[in-house]
């Protein structure tokens, strides 16, 4: 873990960037992250994770076979399961996926708006951004007790807040 990194800091810019929520994995492994940030609404995760949306989510389905980012509309065509129009009932309205692999580990991340679509430059920030949390938390860096616990809380802080 880069502990030069200030990772609350790094996740407060992304929720002003996104302020109708995100959710960052990192260093997923099969389908399970080392660190999961959350600042969706709380229906919409309950919602999600109650009726597995993750597994017909087509933003969830660009960003394990790419990497790179798209934005959630161009894939509206390929959402048989209406998982984007149910995000947007919730006011998430435009949206973004992040895909990325360093080091043989991937981390993936989607971001919301309610208002407008991203700009590039919020799109290349937040592309940083998820960078720089992947780097910060490297798994083949040592991670001592209080580090790891401190990340634990920040993740519960963010998904419970």
């Amino acid at each position: 873990m880069n502990t030069s990194i200030d990772i609350p800091a790094e996740l407060a810019e992304l929720k002003i960037i996104a302020p109708a929520g995100f959710a960052v994995a990192l260093h997923v492994h099969f389908t399970t992250p080392a660190y999961l940030f959350q600042t969706y609404p709380t229906k919409w995760i309950e919602e999600y994770g109650r009726d597995g949306l993750v597994m017909q989510d087509p933003v969830v389905a660009w960003s394990f076979a790419n990497t790179g980012t798209i934005a959630w509309k161009a894939l509206a065509p390929s959402d048989r399961a209406g998982v984007l129009a149910r995000a947007a009932a919730h006011g998430l309205n435009h949206g973004i996926g992040v895909s990325l692999i360093e080091r043989d580990s991937r981390s993936v991340a989607f971001f919301a708006r309610t208002d407008r679509a991203f700009s590039p430059d919020e799109v290349a920030r937040i592309e940083a951004g998820v960078a720089t949390l992947h780097d910060a938390t490297d798994p083949d860096q040592p991670l001592g007790p209080e580090a790891r616990e401190g990340l634990r809380r920040l993740s519960v802080a963010f998904t419970h807040p």
